[in-house]
């Protein structure tokens, strides 16, 4: 149950505002947005989920993604796509994150053209970061059985993994819900499996 951790830009002024207006996690924090605007930075699916789900806040939601097209599912980015509250700028790279310093939260975003190398400020009160997660399983590489994207394989329906006797639950394992209700019932699947291949041993 090591879970998943979200990627992010590698930025300094990101980790100088994380909790002041830059965010990897929608749900959680999109409720402290209500009523400004905000960008969320990238182009797969975790990124149009996240846009749709902040305009239920936001006024106007900017997706900036570093190509000219997204890598989303097609239902996704056309869901995303057809809401009035969403834009697109394309070709372009967070390069800083802009604030005020002291106790001042995100006042805006320092963006470049990847095709023009054009920089401009671009005001924003919040920034998400929509890039995808990162497994944390660099640990078990080697010994369990893992997908491309890094994530433990388990057997259906079970939480039974590669090795006999070692069992995954929440994020480590689930690359698609990432949710913390749906980690606390794998978790309590994983107990009762452990449980019952434990009387299987002692049987």
């Amino acid at each position: 149950a090591t879970g998943a951790s979200a990627k992010w830009l590698g930025i300094p002024s990101e980790k100088q505002y994380q909790g002041r207006g830059v965010s990897a996690c929608a749900t959680c924090d999109g409720f402290f947005f209500r009523g400004v605007e905000v960008a969320v930075v990238g182009g797969g699916d975790t990124a149009m989920e996240e846009a749709t789900f902040l305009t239920k806040f936001a006024t106007k939601v900017h997706v900036v993604h570093r190509r000219d097209e997204l890598r989303a599912s097609k239902i996704m980015a056309d869901r995303a796509a057809r809401n009035p509250k969403v834009g697109f700028i394309w070709d372009t790279v967070v390069e800083e994150i802009l604030g005020k310093p002291g106790h001042g939260g995100v006042t805006g975003a320092k963006l470049r053209n990847v095709k023009t190398g054009k920089v401009s400020d671009f005001k924003v009160d919040g920034v998400f970061i929509a890039i995808g997660h990162q497994p944390n399983t660099s640990l078990f590489e080697g010994q369990l059985e893992l997908d491309a994207n890094g994530y433990i394989i388990t057997k259906a329906k079970s939480t039974y993994t590669s090795v006999d006797g070692v069992f995954a639950c929440g994020d480590v394992q689930d690359s698609t819900y990432r949710q913390a209700v749906t980690a606390a019932g794998t978790g309590c699947m994983a107990a009762i499996d452990a449980e019952r291949w434990l009387e299987a041993q002692h049987g």
